[in-house]
């Protein structure tokens, strides 16, 4: 029996005085859930080779836990996600690397479509595990785990070893952040093509961090599911338009090793085979863009909308020509277009991994909260998701549509082997 089972054993069955407290402490952010995720930035969201790779991951695969790298990182994009950021409350550096290992048994069972623990079979004490996904394959599932630069603080004696890159984002222009939304000390990603399989997943893992870490936030996102998309084909965001045409093809191993994972080159050795994750909750305004007419829409965008080609072309994946002319002398593609500014001259490149999301309706304005829960990895923030985002904050046409209410930054770990634990060469 694991150490986590022991633990939660021991608990008594909780009171409502409890339950309540743990709400005011955040808890509650994930019993109800929060919304949604998408990939908004200039093919944020989803792989570009989502499409092509979804016929070989069907619903109920199962993703090994262990490796050199984390999966949910280059793994294709699952059909739901559902992401939390924790603020830890213990102080104690030891309880950290214990709750690291108890997280890290937890999910390798996940994996496997497993339960958290074994059952006691002991009627009078709470399950081991919460139940929800009894019966339920693995549905593809990958946990993620990433550490924001709060965790470098004094509490745990950490602050030798921040990575460099793991900075502080700057401010954007047009931010419009919200402090619900905005950081965190530890970021679970958690993505399956089954979202109760997705949920029951971050509920065990904040059920096992009760006395060490509370929830920040939660969002749960989607995108089209290969049930009503079969043939796999670039997934679309919720203003209508192909999302993840342009991203790099990171299952080469030469183009993963460039944008997405860090080396002991790079400045702190306990960080090489991780990347860094940049979330960003972005809030499209959908009631104006439902009132704009095509033309404009696909100007913003640089792309024809049906077949999410380059304007003036016919195929998705034509090259981008900014230099392309009409009959008039005109511009095929703006060069304040998303497509033409994210471009950057096509030398720096991040792997975006979005999904859309809709958390119902902003009671001040009684208009959608909704749109995309944009989330990228990329080997060095400061040179490539930074450069990008102050391009884009400066002259995006997109910027009239959207506002950034939610930022975070974190440091996603490397990978662990079978009896290793995830945290390990930080802790």
């Amino acid at each position: 029996m694991s150490d986590a089972t022991k633990d939660d054993l021991l608990q008594k069955p909780i009171s409502r005085r409890d339950m309540l407290k743990l709400g005011a402490a955040g808890g509650v952010g994930l019993l109800l859930g929060a919304g949604g995720l998408t990939g908004v930035l200039a093919g944020t969201g989803m792989l570009k080779d989502s499409a092509k790779a979804a016929d070989a991951q069907t619903a109920g695969d199962t993703v090994p836990f262990y490796g050199k790298h984390q999966a949910g990182i280059v793994t294709p994009a699952q059909d739901f996600i559902c992401l939390g950021a924790f603020d830890v409350t213990t102080t104690d550096l030891g309880a950290l690397r214990t709750l690291f290992q108890k997280w890290t048994e937890a999910s390798a069972k996940l994996a496997q479509g497993q339960g958290v623990g074994d059952e006691s079979g002991n009627p009078i004490l709470p399950p081991v595990d919460t139940g929800e996904a009894m019966g339920l394959n693995a549905a593809g599932i990958t946990i993620t785990f990433g550490v924001g630069a709060s965790l470098f603080d004094g509490r745990f004696g950490l602050g030798s070893k921040r990575p460099a890159a793991l900075v502080d984002l700057p401010a954007f222009g047009g931010d419009e952040l919200q402090p619900e939304w905005t950081g965190g000390d530890i970021a679970v990603q958690v993505c399956a093509n089954d979202p109760q399989v997705a949920f029951h997943a971050l509920r065990n893992l904040a059920r096992i961090a009760r006395g060490k870490a509370v929830l920040r936030w939660v969002q749960d996102g989607f995108q089209r599911t290969r049930t009503a998309d079969p043939n796999g084909s670039t997934p679309r965001n919720l203003l209508g338009f192909k999302d993840g045409t342009n991203n790099p093809d990171v299952k080469k191993a030469d183009v993963a090793d460039d944008i997405v994972w860090a080396t002991q080159a790079d400045g702190a050795n306990w960080m090489a085979d991780g990347t860094y994750m940049i979330m960003r909750r972005i809030r499209m305004r959908i009631e104006v863009w439902d009132r704009t007419h095509l033309n404009e829409q696909e100007a913003t965008f640089g792309r024809h909308r049906d077949s999410g080609a380059p304007l003036g072309e016919k195929d998705e994946f034509a090259p981008l020509d900014f230099a392309k002319q009409d009959d008039k002398g005109k511009l095929m593609i703006p060069m304040n277009s998303h497509v033409a500014v994210a471009n950057m001259g096509g030398k720096v490149k991040i792997h975006r991994r979005g999904y859309s999301y809709s958390s119902g309706i902003d009671l001040k304005t009684g208009q959608l909260d909704a749109g995309l829960l944009f989330i990228c990895f990329n080997r060095d923030p400061r040179r490539q998701f930074i450069p990008m985002q102050q391009a884009l904050a400066a002259q995006d046409k997109l910027n009239e549509y959207i506002v950034h209410v939610g930022s975070a930054i974190f440091a996603v770990l490397p990978g662990a082997k079978a009896g290793g634990c995830i945290g390990e060469t930080l802790f």
